[in-house]
Parts: C-alpha cells; sequence; structure tokens
C-alpha cells in the first residue's frame, strides 16, 4: 500500500494549526498500525478498540467539540478521511464515534455533559448512533421502532434496532423513542449497552467491514434515567445536530476515493497503455476530489447555520460523495484488471465499501428523497 498522504488541504483549510497536528497524528496511527488490521477489520476477525482509544488521545474525538457556542468540523471530518484512505471500515468507526462525541457535547443535560463529555471525546468510552431508523422516520420511510413511557427518574424503552455499529459490552450509542401515550413526541438518549435489559445480537456476515462492532439491540423495558436523556423533546436538538451527522460522513468519502486514486496511479505504469482508453482517469478524480474536500470544509466551519439553503447543501454534497466513492472505486476495479479482482488485492474491498458510503444512512436514494422534498 502506498503512503498515507499527510498534507492533503493547507492549514489555514483544516483550521487552528494545532488540530492539523492532530490529523497528521492520526494519518500517522493509520499508516504505522491500522494498515496492517485492515484486512482483518474487513473480515470480522478484529474489532480495533485499542486503536480506537489510541487514536482518541490523539485527538481524534474531540476536536470538534463546541466551544462558545461555535464548532468546526474540519478537523474531525479530516482525520476520518486519513483513516478511510488506509480502511474503510475504521473510518465508519470514526464517524461513529465523532457523532457520539458530536451528541454528548451538543446535549443541552448538564448531568450528561459533566459526566460523560470528557470520556466520549478522548476515546475512554466507546461508542455510536442508532439514528439510522430515526432519520427514515423523519422522511417517511420507516416508522419508530422504540418506544417509551415516562416514569419516576427517567423512562422504560422498549422495541428493537436492526444495526448499530461500535458497539460492545460497555458502549453507549445515541438513538431516539417516541413516547407511547404521546404519538409524535419523541426523546433522543444514549443507550448503555451494559444494561442487563439491553441485549446484543450478532447480526448475519456482511459484504465488507464485519469488524465494525455492528449489532442487533434489543431494549426489553429498559430503565434510561433522566441523567442519559440528550434531549427531550428532541426535534430541536435533531436539527441542530443533522448537520454534523451528515458532514462527519464526508470524510469517509474522500479517504477512500483519495486511495482510488492511488490505486490508478500505481498500475499506471504496467497498464497505462491500455488503461489510457477508459473513460475516466486519476486526473479526473483527483479534480472531483479537491472539489468535495473545498466544499466539505466550508460547510464544516459552519454546522449550526439554521438556513435552508445551507442545509441543502450539505445534503448535496453528502450526495455527490457518495456517487463519487462508488464511480472512484468502479475506476479503480477497471484500472487493476484482473490483479484487483483477486481477493488479495485492496481494489476488490475499496469497492465494496464504497457501496457502504452509498447506502449508509441517510443513504443514495434516501438523500435524492430529502433533495426532492427540500
Amino acid at each position: 500500500m502506498s503512503p498515507v498522504a499527510v498534507s492533503r488541504l493547507p492549514v489555514d483549510e483544516v483550521g487552528d494549526p494545532s488540530l492539523a497536528s492532530v490529523v497528521e497524528a492520526v494519518a500517522s496511527i493509520a499508516r504505522k498500525d491500522l494498515a496492517p488490521l485492515a484486512s482483518a477489520i474487513d473480515e470480522g476477525t478484529v474489532y480495533p478498540a485499542e486503536l480506537l482509544r489510541r487514536l482518541g488521545d490523539a485527538g481524534a474525538w474531540g476536536s470538534h467539540r463546541p466551544r462558545d457556542g461555535a464548532a468546526d468540523l474540519c478537523c474531525a471530518i479530516q482525520s476520518i478521511s486519513a483513516l478511510g484512505e488506509v480502511c474503510g471500515a475504521t473510518a465508519f468507526m470514526a464517524w461513529c464515534q465523532n457523532t457520539l462525541a458530536w451528541y454528548v457535547t451538543n446535549s443541552g443535560n448538564p448531568a450528561l455533559v459533566a459526566r460523560l463529555a470528557d470520556g466520549v471525546s478522548s476515546g475512554k468510552i466507546l461508542g455510536g448512533t442508532g439514528l439510522s431508523n430515526p432519520m427514515k422516520t423523519f422522511y417517511g420511510i420507516e416508522k419508530l421502532k422504540l418506544k417509551g413511557r415516562k416514569v419516576d427518574g427517567g423512562y422504560v424503552v422498549r422495541g428493537a434496532l436492526p444495526w448499530v455499529s461500535n458497539l460492545g459490552p460497555d458502549h453507549l450509542f445515541g438513538t431516539i423513542f417516541e413516547l407511547e401515550d404521546k404519538p409524535g413526541e419523541i426523546v433522543m438518549f444514549l443507550a448503555d449497552c451494559s444494561d442487563p435489559a439491553v441485549t446484543l445480537t450478532p447480526c448475519k456476515p456482511f459484504l465488507a467491514m464485519d469488524g465494525t462492532g455492528t449489532y442487533g439491540v434489543q431494549f426489553r423495558d429498559a430503565f434510561v434515567s433522566d441523567d442519559l436523556i440528550l434531549a427531550a423533546p428532541a426535534g430541536p436538538f435533531v436539527k441542530k445536530i443533522r448537520a454534523g451527522f451528515i458532514l462527519l460522513q464526508a470524510g469517509m468519502a474522500t479517504g477512500l476515493i483519495r486511495d482510488c486514486i492511488a490505486i490508478m496511479n500505481e498500475v499506471a505504469a504496467p497498464l497505462g497503455h491500455v488503461n489510457r482508453f477508459l473513460p475516466q482517469q486519476p486526473v479526473n478524480f483527483q479534480e472531483l476530489l479537491t472539489e468535495l474536500e473545498l466544499e466539505t470544509m466550508q460547510l464544516a466551519r459552519d454546522p449550526y447555520n439554521a438556513d435552508d439553503s445551507y442545509w441543502r447543501r450539505v445534503v448535496a454534497l453528502r450526495l455527490r460523495a457518495g456517487d463519487a466513492s462508488v464511480a472512484a472505486a468502479h475506476a479503480a476495479m477497471l484500472h487493476c484488471g484482473a490483479r484487483g479482482y483477486l481477493k488479495s488485492h485492496r481494489a476488490q474491498r475499496r469497492l465494496r465499501e464504497a457501496y457502504f458510503v452509498a447506502i449508509v444512512t441517510p443513504a443514495t436514494k434516501q438523500l435524492r428523497k430529502m433533495m426532492a422534498e427540500a
């Protein structure tokens, strides 16, 4: 595998120069420690909990923490991209962890923030997000799968989510339930996987990325205390964090596209004489990648922007990023030819990972629906 290129955008595109050093540190860990694990993570024989905690020590999960009512996602996105250049599965887990930190540090519940913000931002506490079903619910695609009722000191929650990632027996994740006696009123909370009333069930093998700690989660009348409530009601909170939720996914796409360009360049010497007849060349994807990164960095500096035009730009960017991921991975496979079809070659892994970028919530079809209704 080619070395990770740690110099992507100028420092002023990352923001604070001290945050640029975080991206450099993450890229170094990706190159030295993650690269040897990528195949095992893809196959599901390794869930890299220790590596995720090391990335937390390097600052990967705390750079987008709100300060003085503002937040900047540039460093977090570039860190995810540096991981995605090596391993799409780990980039996805990085998105999960960053999203958990995004929820916690934006919560208006002071007890929750005081208790958990430092832990999730440092990686001492790992976890993810269970908003796939709620995000689909908001656009009329599914119905909410979790129900809850108010009791003294909190809520009792029941129901099941089919897929939640970056989980383990001591992990947390954010999700939403609907009040049983108040249809349409939703509450966002942190689920504790160590709760005996919360059951993690291994999923059937996936096409790729089996080492992402993905489980089905069942709540059997689980008690959720008030100090685990992120927002009640959750509607305004979701609107606040939704742009960050989507923008952080851009790092998965840009890192993957960058490595697909590298793959095409690696086979240029032996196969360039015939690859030049292919309609899509590395230079085309480099131009597209530059456009995507610059647009992402512009949007990432203002994640609380409430304008409808800003939200449409976020959705449109995410749609382009998913389409570009699939196109770049497809082109990389064609440039490699038969050698890319070997299980030992990362080009076929990149193609499988690219389809995940296109189908993870919000998937391409949901994004198109959102654009049509915006």
